[in-house]
């Protein structure tokens, strides 16, 4: 027991902001999630998977990826209303199993949200050039690329990520207004895709409806997973959240709904209007608009995904500095990225070092093997959160659950089970990029990590 952490303390250093301090009700953690869950994936993502993978049974692949994030944001939802503590699966961890799960958990999920962040602003770039390009506008390729791809740096990417992490720092109240704006254009922009492009559907292009069979279906739900990731991100915004234990359970709920209603009805109206197979294009969207002839549409399309990627980002980068923030207060990171800004109250050391992280590897570094890590730490991430529902009833029966996953431990076993399935659909480079993530953690928490864990989590969250 002496290498968990009593979670008591952990409720009780969740308790530092009064109800009056935070800042985030039921419709900002909505929007936050679904401005996570649609990103890149309904973007970039579900024309290439239609080509490559599924085929028009692309839907049944968000279905099967749905079912099993439902699963998890069952689990999430159950420990985040009984724990509502900023550190997701890292403090879950560390309450049911112990400090060296708990490392390697957040460890894990700093990895999975400074790639992801990264790697959308890497798309996020293509865009920008492309739209500009419409206007007659060209950038110099040598600014627009890593050195391994034939430039010098991916400039729009570090400038971006930079501006977020900015605008982050001058609080919570401030950057959810932002993010909110954000999400409701790319909302706009996807309600006018389907509006525009409805009228164009021939059933015709839906057949073969599975030309990639049934394993073809599984391989694009483990590809599309991580489009869902945006629950955890709901999950690390606990602290801030109003009325948690009502709010945070249904904003999981709300975003997956509606994500997933969204995802299927684009991959239909895309693989109705234009045959799958020449869907393999990052611009999916637009590539389908242009092919009838709604020029002025695709730019609109266009310019909402680049204002709509930035949300993502914002919403990765805001949970990434929670796990971080959360990870100091324990002394697994250094105490000082756990302090917040006496006027912002934001933990802007925090902010600038994960901003920073994820502006160098967006700018300088290829990212087509560091990205990979998200897809096995995500899963690895997710079969924890559904093992520690279980342990903790059995650890802390007494612990009030303001929501519980129904039908006793058979949901959050199934989740366990999802995970490992889709797992198995995971190519070997992912799984040795996350074992080299793996390893420089190893590395860090023996050579900080274990000197400097505080189970009584002193001087967490001090303004400064």
């Amino acid at each position: 027991m002496k290498n968990k952490i009593d979670v008591n303390k952990v409720l009780k250093n969740a308790s530092i902001k009064s109800e009056d301090e935070r800042s985030l009700g039921l419709f900002d953690l909505s929007i936050l999630g679904i401005g996570a869950m649609i990103g890149t994936g309904i973007l970039v993502l579900t024309g290439i998977v239609a080509a490559t993978t599924a085929g028009p049974a692309i839907i049944f692949s968000f279905l099967v990826a749905a079912v099993a994030s439902s699963l998890i944001g069952l689990c999430y939802s159950e420990l985040s209303t009984s724990i509502p503590n900023s550190g997701s699966a890292y403090i879950y961890a560390w309450v049911t199993i112990g400090q060296v799960m708990a490392f390697f958990a957040g460890w894990t999920l700093l990895g999975v949200y400074i790639t992801t962040t990264a790697t959308v602003a890497n798309g996020w770039t293509g865009y920008v050039h492309s739209f500009l390009a419409e206007f007659g506008v060209h950038l110099p390729k040598a600014f627009l690329a890593a050195p391994s791809a034939g430039g010098i740096m991916n400039l729009p990417a570090i400038i971006m990520i930079l501006f977020i992490t900015l605008v982050l720092t001058k609080g919570t109240s401030e950057s959810k207004l932002l993010n909110n704006i954000l999400v409701i254009i790319k909302l706009t922009v996807i309600f006018l895709f389907i509006i525009v492009s409805v009228k164009h559907i021939r059933p015709t292009y839906w057949h073969p409806f599975f030309p990639y069979g049934g394993s073809g279906i599984m391989v694009g739900a483990s590809t599309v997973f991580f489009t869902f990731l945006g629950f955890d991100a709901l999950a690390t915004s606990a602290e801030d959240a109003k009325n948690v234990q009502h709010n945070l359970p249904r904003a999981i709920i709300i975003s997956l709904v509606v994500s997933t209603a969204l995802y299927v009805a684009v991959s239909l109206v895309m693989t109705g209007v234009v045959p799958y197979k020449d869907l393999n294009v990052a611009e999916a969207m637009a590539f389908v608009l242009l092919a009838k002839g709604h020029t002025l549409t695709a730019q609109i399309v266009s310019a909402g995904a680049i204002l709509g990627i930035m949300a993502v980002v914002l919403a990765f980068v805001y949970a990434g500095v929670n796990i971080t923030m959360s990870m100091s207060r324990g002394g697994f990171l250094p105490k000082q990225l756990a302090h917040l800004n006496s006027k912002s109250h934001s933990p802007n050391r925090a902010l600038w070092l994960n901003g920073l992280l994820a502006a160098i590897l967006a700018g300088f570094m290829d990212m087509r093997n560091l990205a990979l890590i998200a897809n096995v730490g995500s899963l690895a991430v997710f079969s924890l959160i559904s093992l520690a529902v279980i342990l903790l009833r059995k650890q802390q029966p007494d612990l009030p659950r303001p929501f519980k996953v129904p039908f006793g431990n058979v949901l959050p076993i199934l989740s366990i089970i999802v995970c490992v399935v889709l797992m198995l659909n995971i190519t070997l480079p992912a799984w040795i990029s996350y074992f080299i993530w793996l390893g420089i953690g190893v590395l860090f928490y023996l050579g900080y990590s274990v000197r400097h864990i505080d189970i009584d989590q002193e001087h967490a969250g001090e303004a400064e």
